[in-house]
This record gives C-alpha cells, structure tokens and sequence, in this order.
C-alpha cells in the first residue's frame, strides 16, 4: 500500500505563476492493465474558480478534483511519427 504505483494517486507538486497564469501541478504516477504510467498534470487556477486568497486545502481540492476528472477518462493516446512506419 505504500507505493504510490499501486495505489494510482495525484500528489500535489506546487503552485507555478507563469505568464498566461498561476497553474496547480500534480504529479500521477499509476498501474493500468499492466501499464505504468507517469504523467504531470498542470490545472489552471481560473478553471478552478479558486483564488490565491483562499486556503491552500481549498485550491488544491479543487484543482485535484479537475485533475482526477480528466485522468479517469480513457484518453485516447496516439504515438508521434507511426503513421509513417
């Protein structure tokens, strides 16, 4: 249970201020079908609908829960350069 692999959890990383905003970034790391998979995830504060005024529990709540949302989804993944194999 203490390997994060096996549990496929979100950990939250940091917040960055970047020119185009301030962004909450998570960091996935997870077993899927025998696949792992590392992935960072970087989720936009306005999208949120949080404000740096609010407490670092709430940002990061929030922004977790777009994060979990859209890593549950079954994306769909295409590899750079086979088409051309």
């Amino acid at each position: 249970m203490k390997n994060i692999a096996e549990n496929n959890q979100i950990r939250f990383k940091n917040i960055s201020r970047k020119k185009t905003g301030m962004f909450v970034n998570f960091i996935v790391t997870g077993i899927r079908g025998g696949t792992t998979y590392n992935a960072s995830i970087s989720v936009d504060m306005n999208a949120a609908e949080v404000d740096l005024s609010d407490s670092l529990e709430k940002i990061i709540d929030s922004c977790a829960r777009i994060a979990s949302k859209d890593i549950k989804e079954q994306p769909k993944y295409q590899f750079e350069g086979l088409q051309s194999i």
